[in-house]
């Protein structure tokens, strides 16, 4: 039935049979959805993971003394340089491998920073829970994180529209330390096991020391400059360090409810109605088909973000051209939900989680029918009488 009615709607937007097989092979909603029905309801916003608290007080530590020197401390990424073959120096592998403090191995002399100043660390509270955002003010800066954190400190190219690092399952040695102190403090008399062998029981538990850090700069989102968005300069770096961070958060937020995060036109509309939203105060279908490089509908630009989303295989040419046409019709049904819905009251995380719920719900399709936004409304009530009615408001 479902297949029927994309099918529908396919054909309505001028679709080959071949194309529409292949759209509705695409735009697959993978979610699972399941977790939405539990009983009791899961907690929205997330709870937060379990290294933020540490992270809370290396936030209060970074407002004492500065981030950079906060981060040197606790990201052994950044006591070496950027260069060829530096992750394969034994000294790096001892201290991103092993935990041993870089301050003790002669090679690790830092990363080299422009503006360290212009480092910042924060929790930013968010559908997914509070989630540790770094930030980079400096483009090269920015780089030089992305190198250290995401490329083993190896000098790989870093594309121009990249504005946004997202690590999960980083391994925090200060963490593991933190918790092999405790360990060691525990009544031996009471403890049979050795730190080896505690060691490979924590193989089973990740959360104890791994984390979740996202790295942020503040250059123009989707490389849209700030004359084309009708803004100041330094009004649109603002805005796009919002939307950056929440469209970050956003997938954090379906990865960790519903199983998945995709390169795919339904996550990437999810995504940035959740930054658009933090940085305009509400969703701006204009805002979002610039981003995607579909502001001159049916002319799609050159390079736009859309093209990322392409799929593998790729969509044939007939197709994508249907998935801008696609993305504009979600988009402008999203605005509608979103005016009618949420509009009137004050924005709260639980009902920014229950917005992107909503539209995990659905396929892109779904989203582009001409009842999108009722059918959009529908489910976010469905979501929101599980809660108490002032907390989902």
């Amino acid at each position: 039935m479902i297949w029927q009615i994309q099918a529908d709607l396919l054909s309505l937007l001028g679709a080959t049979p071949l194309e529409i097989a292949e759209l509705v092979a695409y735009d697959d909603n993978v979610f699972d959805l399941g977790a939405l029905a539990a009983a009791p309801p899961p907690a929205l916003p997330l709870p937060d993971e379990p290294g933020v608290e540490f992270w809370e007080a290396r936030v209060r530590e970074a407002g004492r003394r500065g981030a950079a020197p906060v981060l040197r401390e606790h990201l052994p990424q950044l006591a070496f340089p950027i260069g060829e073959r530096v992750s394969e120096s034994a000294a790096y592998r001892a201290a991103t491998r092993r935990g041993v403090p870089p301050a003790s191995l002669s090679e690790a002399t830092g990363l080299p920073l422009r503006h360290p100043e212009r480092i910042e660390l924060a929790l930013h509270p968010s559908p997914a829970g509070r989630v540790v955002v770094i930030i980079a003010r400096d483009r090269l800066d920015f780089v030089a994180l992305v190198r250290a954190l995401g490329k083993r400190n190896e000098p790989a190219p870093v594309p121009d529209a990249q504005g946004a690092l997202a690590l999960s399952g980083y391994n925090n040695w200060s963490r593991l330390r933190e918790h092999r102190e405790l360990w060691e403090r525990t009544d031996p008399a009471s403890r049979a096991a050795t730190w080896g062998e505690e060691l490979a029981r924590l193989q089973a538990r990740p959360e104890i020391y791994q984390d979740r850090l996202v790295v942020l700069s503040d250059g123009p989102y989707s490389g849209v400059p700030a004359a084309a968005m009708g803004l100041p300069e330094s009004a649109w770096r603002e805005a796009s360090l919002a939307i950056r961070r929440d469209h970050e958060c956003a997938h954090l937020f379906t990865r960790r409810l519903l199983g998945s995060m995709r390169n795919r036109l339904l996550d990437e509309l999810l995504a940035d109605y959740a930054g658009i939203v933090a940085a305009a105060g509400r969703f701006r279908a204009d805002w979002l088909l610039r981003f995607l490089g579909l502001e001159h509908l049916p002319r799609m630009r050159a390079g736009g973000r859309l093209e990322i989303y392409r799929g593998q295989p790729p969509l044939s040419n007939g197709a994508f051209r249907l998935l801008g046409e696609i993305a504009a019709a979600a988009a402008a049904n999203c605005e509608r939900f979103d005016a009618a819905e949420l509009a009137a009251a004050p924005r709260t995380a639980r009902g920014q989680a229950l917005a992107l719920a909503a539209i995990a719900s659905h396929r892109a399709m779904d989203l582009a029918a001409p009842d999108g936004a009722e059918s959009l409304a529908r489910t976010y009530r469905a979501l929101a009488s599980r809660y108490d009615p002032p907390a989902a408001a």
